[in-house]
């Protein structure tokens, strides 16, 4: 789909139309259109509309099946292509990636076939519409060669695929964390639930055994505690981690590796910055400063008037909610262990990244 609209684009002339047609010049926006490549790029438009809408419902209604099923997941796979594997980043370095080459963000993330699609169509864009002698140009402050070097036609095309880059490859990794919580507190329930742990209250010889509690969030050092314990010696048996249910949905500005709640709040800046950005770039040939910095300039006016409607719209629930601490224990652990075995255990968990660690003496209290 993709390929095709910007075959039919080019030839019908529809970004050289829409710059016209926003700049005032409506008799050249009607010249420069080829009708009949024009009426097969309304089609287009409309099915890549309709199809990307039924699309995202039949993908709501299989996550529901899913999510209901328990489905399993593939957490590490490795062939000719590529090492692909679960673990947690931060959304915003994905975005800086994107930022500085679309398709590196993705590529950060393992999404490989989507990191190859967009990296090759931003190599053709930017080469056809000549954008990196413009950026040149536009840094020496000559601003009109700037503007008479870039290619209208393929220039309007890098705001949609720029915006849709970083976006992408933001809810692609804050959709993989989310992934990756789920997928850990699945493994704990199977591994370390064992209903013959003996909870703190059911021990009977309190001068042999001891009870250490740990919190940790959901992180592959989390595992790697866990395993390093074992190898010391303590059975799997002997071992309880619980994974904590979350307060429904906490609404955050911004995630971080941590938190991963804020998509619902950055939907809308992202697209109205995709918008504005278009806008930008459109009119820039027009202004002083050129299309390059009025693109990035709409950019950030469009993405923070978007995150101003979003946060205007959402403040009442905003107000019942507390502000989320992206250190919130996500994990409990409790571990079962000899009395010479509490010092190995307790430094193993601080080394493993533990936010808090704490022997169990029920004895101390009682007297």
């Amino acid at each position: 789909m993709f390929l095709w609209e910007v075959f039919v684009n080019v030839n019908a002339h529809i970004n050289d139309a829409i710059f016209y047609s926003f700049t005032g010049k409506f008799d050249m926006a009607k010249n420069v259109l080829d009708i009949n490549w024009m009426l097969l790029y309304v089609s287009t438009f409309l099915f890549a509309m309709w199809d990307s809408y039924r699309t995202c419902v039949d993908i709501n209604n299989n996550f529901i099946l899913a999510e209901r099923e328990d489905a399993e997941l593939n957490v590490f796979k490795m062939d000719a292509i590529e090492i692909n594997y679960f673990d947690k980043k931060s959304p915003w370095t994905s975005v800086a990636w994107s930022f500085l080459m679309p398709g590196a963000g993705q590529l950060s993330i393992h999404r490989i076939l989507s990191a190859f699609f967009i990296l090759m169509w931003w190599m053709v864009i930017i080469h056809f519409s000549k954008v990196l002698p413009a950026i040149h140009y536009t840094f020496l402050g000559d601003f009109k060669q700037s503007i008479d070097i870039l290619d209208k036609q393929w220039f309007l095309n890098i705001p949609s695929i720029y915006g849709f880059a970083v976006y992408d490859s933001y809810i692609n990794t804050v959709e993989s964390n989310k992934l990756y919580d789920w997928e850990q507190s699945k493994f704990f329930n199977q591994n370390y639930l064992n209903k013959s742990f003996c909870m703190p209250s059911k021990l009977t010889n309190r001068s042999e055994q001891m009870n250490i509690i740990a919190t940790f969030e959901h992180s592959i050092t989390l595992e790697k505690a866990i395993t390093a314990i074992q190898m010391k010696g303590i059975a799997k048996e002997n071992i309880l981690a619980v994974s904590m249910d979350k307060r429904g949905e906490e609404l955050g500005l911004f995630d971080s590796i941590h938190h991963a709640d804020g998509l619902s709040l950055l939907d809308l800046p992202f697209f109205i910055g995709a918008i504005f950005m278009l806008l930008g770039s459109i009119y820039g040939f027009e202004l002083t400063l050129g299309p390059i910095i009025w693109g990035l300039i709409g950019m950030g006016v469009g993405f923070f008037l978007g995150l101003i409607i979003k946060v205007a719209f959402i403040k009442k629930y905003l107000k019942e909610r507390k502000q989320f601490n992206k250190n919130a224990s996500e994990v409990v652990l409790i571990i079962e262990c000899k009395n010479y075995q509490i010092e190995i255990v307790k430094d193993l968990l601080w080394a493993h990244g533990a936010f808090g660690v704490r022997k169990l003496d029920l004895e101390e209290y009682q007297n």
